[in-house]
């Protein structure tokens, strides 16, 4: 019978190596980080910030003729943040994703579960990859789609438990229902995507769900082997959370030049409306980019629109980009923002904001490990001083060095 059991196990582990792929894979992410102005302006007598925060995940993916299953387990911590001797971590083993798709014919599939959900450029959606949790949504993404076109028809509900009575939801800064459309189109040497998003918070006061709608497009276009150009445009209506009419926009390019192998150049601007003297009113004219990976945008300082700068003045942002490789695998990148206001800060205050430069350098070890390192440093303006209620004049600059470990565990190739 045990002989049975063994043949019956082996017959079904080759039956899944042939018909299926198996693989596990893993990250560790450690990163230090010096903070002293990171987000917003240092006030003075505090001391900077020093700490290390990691990252590990565990990745399991099944892929099958009929479906896909995946599962990615992570623990993030900063360390110290828990005895030696612990008998529980501060936050735990946290499922990232955990979802399945389901394909029913070879051009119409389903993903059901937590997953994240990133497009185009990651302006609208994203990963949020550089924050050590990352995000994810639990949705449902219809997906259709041959060689010639991608359509995603995306929906999501959101409750806080099992409920009999009472639909009320209150996590901050999660929506309470969003629905999208995304279609993307290749060409020979251009592609376009367009993107719909209903976006319903919920204000827990009024026990509501309101809605917004963000519409545009990415577009992409190769001119020649050296030079590119991309695209944003995007306009916010409906209401947002209070009731306020919404009426806000977003447009943005950038402009990629290949100057030899080892230098690349970019130069690049994008606008966001906002609000005058952050008053609102009844109507609300400042944009918010909701689920992008905001980190990559607006210099890596993160002063605007990562969990700040929501319904404020807007942002105008100039930057000029430099990167070049330093032999095979190293690399080093050098970019300059300039950052003023779309709208009126206050009485008598010039709308410029300040300049960043930010610095990163990588180096490939292996293919499995990547070493990065970083320095921004802000140099504010009194605009920036007035919406950050600042104006202390002491220095605000950013270091970070992370090691990045993405192994391969099994493959059933």
């Amino acid at each position: 019978m045990k002989i049975k059991n063994l043949l019956l196990i082996i017959l079904t582990l080759v039956a899944v190596q042939s018909f299926a792929q198996v693989t596990i894979s893993g990250e560790l992410r450690p990163r230090a980080e010096y903070r002293n102005g990171y987000k917003t302006l240092t006030p003075n007598d505090v001391d900077a910030a020093l700490f290390v925060s990691q990252r590990t995940r565990l990745n399991t993916k099944f892929i099958s003729e009929d479906y896909t299953f995946f599962v990615s387990l992570q623990d993030v911590r900063v360390w110290g943040d828990v005895k030696q001797l612990n008998t529980s971590d501060q936050n735990g083993i946290a499922i990232h994703e955990a979802w399945g798709k389901i394909k029913f014919s070879p051009n119409f599939s389903a993903k059901l579960g937590r997953q994240e959900i990133i497009y185009d450029d990651h302006r609208i959606f994203g990963d949020v990859g550089w924050t050590q949790q990352a995000r994810s949504h639990d949705a449902a993404i219809f997906e259709f789609g041959n060689e010639n076109y991608k359509l995603d028809l995306g929906i999501a509900y959101n409750q806080e438990t099992e409920a009999l009575f009472g639909d009320l939801y209150t996590i901050a800064g999660n929506y309470k229902a969003m629905q999208y459309a995304w279609f993307h189109k290749d060409w020979s040497n251009f592609n376009a995507s367009f993107l719909m998003l209903n976006n319903g918070l919920q204000n827990i006061d009024a026990e509501k769900t309101r809605y917004s709608q963000t519409y545009g497009t990415h577009l992409k276009y190769k001119a020649s082997d050296v030079l590119s150009f991309s695209a944003n445009a995007y306009l916010q209506a409906g209401n947002d959370v209070v009731n306020n009419d919404l009426n806000a926009y977003l447009v943005g390019l950038d402009l990629g030049y290949k100057a030899s192998e080892k230098f690349n150049l970019g130069l690049g601007f994008e606008i966001q409306s906002g609000n005058d003297y952050s008053s609102i009113g009844d109507k609300n004219k400042a944009f918010t980019p909701f689920y992008g990976t905001n980190h990559k945008f607006n210099g890596f300082m993160d002063y605007f629109y990562v969990g700040n700068h929501i319904n404020s003045v807007g942002l105008v942002d100039i930057n000029a980009k430099i990167a070049t490789k330093l032999g095979v695998k190293s690399s080093l990148t050098a970019i300059v923002h300039n950052f003023s206001a779309q709208a009126e800060i206050a009485e008598g205050v010039d709308k410029q904001l300040g300049t960043e430069i930010d610095l990163v350098y990588s180096h490939k070890l292996n293919k499995d490990v990547t070493i990065g390192a970083g320095y921004s440093q802000m140099f504010a303006s009194e605009g920036l001083e007035v919406v950050k209620n600042n104006s202390d004049g002491n220095i605000n600059n950013w270091a970070w060095l992370m090691v990045t470990i993405k192994p391969t565990l099994f493959s059933s190739k």
